[in-house]
C-alpha cells in the first residue's frame, strides 16, 4: 500500500496534544504535502520515502522559529512516529488515514 494519503494525526507536546491533518503525496523516493493544524499550514520540506517509512521537515514560527524534523511509519491506515523539536526533544506522533 502506498504511503500517500491524508492522515488525522495527534502529536503529544509540552504544550499539550496538537491535532493536525498531514497530507502525503508520494512520488517514488520523495513526497510533498502539508501539515495543517492550530498553528497554521506548514509545507513539507525534504520529504523522503523509504518503503513504509517517511521523513520530512517543517519550519514553524509559533511559539518560536524552529525547524521540526519528523519520522513516521505507515502500517495500513495507521501512522506512528516522532517529531523532533531541536533542544526541546522528541514527541510521539500517531494517527489514522482519513483519505
Amino acid at each position: 500500500m502506498s504511503v500517500s494519503g491524508t492522515y488525522q494525526v495527534t502529536t503529544r507536546t509540552p504544550m499539550g496534544e496538537q491535532q493536525s491533518v498531514l497530507t502525503v503525496l508520494a512520488d517514488g523516493a520523495t513526497f510533498t504535502g502539508s501539515n495543517i493544524g492550530p498553528m497554521g499550514s506548514l509545507e513539507i520540506t525534504d520529504g523522503a520515502v523509504d518503503g513504509d517509512t517517511i521523513t520530512w521537515s517543517n519550519q514553524i514560527t509559533v511559539p518560536m522559529p524552529m525547524k521540526i524534523d519528523c519520522k513516521a511509519t505507515v502500517d495500513g491506515d495507521t501512522i506512528s512516529g516522532t517529531v523532533t523539536a531541536g533542544m526541546f526533544g522528541s514527541f510521539p506522533l500517531n494517527g489514522t488515514r482519513s483519505a
